[in-house]
């Protein structure tokens, strides 16, 4: 019996030194359930954004003030980010964690902007602001 020389493809060592300079990374799967989790997530809050909303434009009694109007554009900034991370958390590359990582940062972002225009639509309701 002869031993053939290995072809760089059968060895396993060499795959992923060849991956490594070629800049291809390998795929890191999430864990079962993260995109779930995440997907609910986004649609609770986006049915709270949406919800409130309704209610900060077309069931609170008063005028328009330059605060409510500011509290009202955070709203539609926040509802419009929701929807970009649900769109990006529905696409089959989103269960890549790189991606998931970029998705997660667009859904904080949404819920940094609703919480600020909650907490503006709440002081503006309470008259804190007189804008």
């Amino acid at each position: 019996m002869t031993d053939q020389p290995n072809r760089p493809d059968d060895d396993p060592d060499r795959q992923i030194d060849h991956q490594q300079e070629t800049g291809l990374q390998r795929r890191v799967p999430l864990p079962a359930g993260y995109r779930q989790g995440v997907i609910s997530a986004i649609t609770v809050l986006l049915g709270f954004s949406l919800l409130f909303l309704r209610y900060w434009n077309f069931e609170v009694e008063g005028g328009w003030t330059v605060a409510s109007i500011l509290a009202t554009l955070l709203l539609a900034m926040a509802i419009v980010l929701q929807f970009v991370a649900l769109w990006r958390s529905l696409l089959p590359r989103d269960d890549d964690e790189p991606v998931y990582q970029v998705t997660l940062r667009w859904f904080l972002a949404s819920i940094i902007a609703l919480l600020a225009g909650v907490l503006l639509a709440g002081l503006t309701a309470s008259h804190v602001f007189n804008l």
